[in-house]
């Protein structure tokens, strides 16, 4: 095996979820076009049928170069869903469908970090998964309480980001709802929520990140797992 730290396999892992610099971009191109459309012109349909046209065609490019298109996928799915959950607000004439379109990504960013904090909190957490898929044995990482601390300490640095956002999106869906659909107020919460979108995107998806790469950077746990105890705090 190539890698022979939990560090080194975490890295790698990480670089492979994220997709690099393209994947990141392709995830982020669609939701800074429906903002920026959405914002400037307040026609929902139009933004979504611009950033949905946006990510088709990142798709189509990779699937001529024949590259993975799982991160070009990942954008496509969130603007179905969210189109979905709008279209559900105009047939059933509840609600602001602009503000329906962004509850889908409020409940994914909850319904993850409750299943990664819970995991935490059993003590498998997921990144010790990554671990395992790489080392051969999907759960042997987790006989070693050193491995299984660093992990946890990873894991909880993926949570925060979804955390922040649930906090700070929630507030903002809910005041859209009480301002009443179309007012001059629930249009503010809109564009607060779109504009958060971008703001607490892969801005703080990065700032996350730095702090994992800065914890990898300070230990060197051997899968082995026959090394001196490495320093987490």
């Amino acid at each position: 095996m190539g890698a022979e730290t939990v560090e080194a396999v975490v890295r790698a892992q990480l670089s492979k979820a994220l997709g690099g610099k393209r994947g990141m971009l392709e995830a982020a191109v669609p939701t800074i076009i429906f903002t920026l459309l959405y914002v400037s012109t307040r026609e929902l349909g139009l933004a979504i049928a611009v950033s949905g046209s946006a990510a088709v065609a990142l798709l189509l490019v990779r699937l001529v170069q024949r590259s993975s298109v799982q991160f070009v996928m990942n954008s496509l799915f969130g603007i179905a869903i969210g189109a979905l959950f709008a279209w559900r607000s105009v047939r059933s004439g509840e609600g602001d469908p602009a503000l329906a379109y962004f509850l889908p990504g409020i409940i994914y960013n909850a319904g993850y970090a409750a299943v990664i904090s819970t995991l935490n909190l059993v003590r498998w957490p997921v990144v010790g998964f990554m671990v395992g898929s790489v080392a051969g044995d999907p759960t042997a990482w987790h006989k070693d309480p050193r491995i299984v601390r660093l992990c946890s300490n990873l894991s909880w640095m993926l949570v925060a980001p979804c955390v922040l956002r649930v906090l700070v999106q929630t507030p903002m869906y809910l005041a859209g709802r009480a301002a009443g659909e179309g007012s001059d107020a629930a249009a503010w919460w809109i564009t607060a929520l779109a504009t958060s979108k971008i703001a607490f995107g892969w801005p703080l998806q990065l700032a996350a990140l730095a702090g994992m790469v800065w914890l990898l950077a300070r230990n060197h746990t051997p899968i082995d797992s026959r090394a001196p105890e490495p320093k987490l705090s």
